[in-house]
């Protein structure tokens, strides 16, 4: 089976969501409302097998001038292990480097499978300068809270690890 990797449209949207609702009820992805799903589209790229099946999907998420995070990133059941999350990975690792972002994070309970692909356990949010940290404060949107690591996101953060990429340090064939 050919596996092609390309933007999402809406239409792939109810496929996704219904992808995403086991996870989530596993505990694995948060799910949101469909709306979400709709307003952030152009944000995902869909892994689609030669048959016109989606197996994987995942969205980037631009934060900041430098910084972005991989967010939902899943492969369909029945098709794991078969480097389809690795595929949009990348995709959503090169879309980050043609937007210019520097560093990519992610919150994962898939801490080997963002190692393989050079992310590092976070420890701090270095990466950011004082001026920067305190206007993402002033974002609404849940995924900074994470990436901030503050205090009211953490019955959201569901336990995962906090892991970053600088793009720059990207190992060789991604």
């Amino acid at each position: 089976m050919e596996i092609h990797i390309r933007p999402a449209r809406t239409q792939d949207v109810p496929t996704i969501r219904s992808m995403v609702q086991p996870l989530a009820s596993e505990r694995v992805l948060l799910d949101k409302d469909k709306v979400a799903y709709y307003e952030s589209v152009q944000e995902f790229m869909v892994a689609e097998s030669d048959e016109g099946e989606i197996v994987g999907f995942g969205a980037l998420h631009v934060m900041w001038e430098h910084l972005a995070e991989v967010r939902t990133l899943a492969t369909a059941d029945g098709h794991q292990g078969r480097g389809i999350g690795g595929l949009v990975l990348n995709a959503l690792l090169n879309k980050a480097e043609a937007l210019g972002v520097q560093h990519v994070f992610c919150l994962t309970f898939e801490t080997s499978f963002f190692q393989r692909h050079g992310f590092e356990i976070m420890k701090d949010q270095s990466v950011l300068d004082p001026d920067v940290f305190s206007q993402l404060l002033l974002s609404t949107d849940e995924g900074v809270a994470e990436f901030l690591d503050l205090a009211r996101v953490k019955p959201n953060t569901l336990g995962n690890t906090r892991m970053i990429l600088d793009l720059a340090q990207r190992p060789l064939g991604d």
